[in-house]
């Protein structure tokens, strides 16, 4: 039944330059795009956002928010459904998914503010608090940088493990591991490449960075080369995991990257895969494949969701992310002796966009 007063639905761009120049082993980038979405419906607001391309908040504008209005916004399944179903001749990847996800994320956040709830006590928690690993070690950055940042996350947030990128120059990868190791003591080092590596290349590269204690290897081939990433995972050095699955937009694709035994770690991303209720069905897929689940990026966006997602194992605390979240929402959370804890004393998911903050940034 339609509700007696639709809601109103409002979708902004913010493009954020970085700190420094950022890039990982196939892409480079000065600025980040945020797009917010906004529900107002039933004496509340719901807050969703994801990163992308400002066509997003085009896209939700013009294809997605009359859908959204001619539906209960609490009936959140009918909702997915008729979002998946508006942009079928769109294309439901890409930018269609991150508006979607956008979207969910926001009615999920409403949904919690009406019930006076926060979500994850709404979701129904696993755990209270989640671990998060420091993430950035962008391939711009020299050594120095490198290495300051990467020590910083393990001597000042307390986080177990810090990932660093790989892969714009293969040749020198394994020196600045070793510095990264040198930096961290017996922290645990991650290395993610993005897709860069050719197969055999990859290979090798795995035993030089099993020398300096590597336990996790990101998308060493492209995601859409399941069958290579199943061979190479087989024939990883013991005691590390291959994860993947930032680029998983459906269950669908959730699902092929496990019955093809790609992953050790699957990793989900609420701002790309549906918003908490494309998450909550990766998180049901691992529980099913008896595999861990990790969150990529947005950790104020993930913090609630993952608190209930049950084989989850961290979240990814992205410094571009995580600098853009403490700088234009209120509640986004702080790391304390690696990990980050939902307020429960906040309704929904805890924040609230500082939009005079923002504007400066608006595109």
């Amino acid at each position: 039944m339609k509700p007696a007063a639709s809601p109103k639905i409002e979708a902004h761009a913010y493009t954020i330059p970085t700190d420094q120049p950022e890039a990982d082993g196939t892409a480079s980038w000065r600025a980040t795009t945020l797009v917010v979405v906004e529900i107002h419906a039933q004496g509340a607001t719901g807050l969703g956002y994801t990163y992308g391309d400002r066509s997003v908040a085009a896209l939700i504008d013009r294809v997605l928010a009359p859908e959204v209005g001619a539906h209960d916004v609490f009936d959140i399944a009918r909702i997915q459904l008729a979002l998946q179903r508006a942009v079928r001749n769109i294309g439901r990847a890409g930018v269609a998914s991150c508006a979607i996800s956008a979207m969910d994320a926001a009615l999920w956040d409403l949904k919690a503010k009406v019930l006076g709830l926060p979500l994850a006590r709404l979701l129904g928690k696993a755990r209270d608090r989640v671990p998060v690993y420091g993430s950035g070690g962008f391939t711009t950055y020299d050594v120095d940088t490198l290495t300051r940042q990467l020590r910083g996350w393990v001597e000042e947030d307390g986080c177990a493990s810090v990932k660093m990128k790989v892969g714009t120059e293969p040749h020198a990868d394994p020196q600045r591991v070793e510095a990264a190791r040198r930096a961290i003591g017996d922290a645990g080092l991650f290395v993610d490449a993005n897709g860069a590596y050719a197969a055999k290349e990859a290979q090798r590269l795995a035993h030089a960075f099993a020398a300096q204690g590597v336990s996790w290897f990101e998308e060493p081939l492209s995601s859409d080369d399941r069958r290579g990433l199943a061979a190479l995972r087989a024939n990883l050095p013991p005691g590390m995991d291959l994860a993947a699955g930032e680029y998983g937009y459906t269950p669908d694709d959730f699902r092929e990257l496990l019955e093809t035994y790609a992953v050790d770690v699957l990793q989900a991303d609420a701002t790309r895969c549906g918003g908490v209720s494309g998450f909550l069905q990766a998180a049901a897929l691992c529980d099913a494949w008896h595999l861990p689940l990790s969150a990529h990026c947005a950790p104020a966006l993930h913090l609630h969701v993952a608190c209930a997602a049950p084989r989850l194992r961290h979240i990814e605390w992205f410094h571009d992310h995580a600098r853009i979240e403490a700088m234009l929402f209120d509640g986004a959370p702080r790391v304390r002796d690696g990990h980050i804890e939902p307020d429960l004393s906040r309704p929904g998911c805890g924040l609230e966009f500082r939009h005079a903050d923002a504007q400066r940034y608006a595109s």
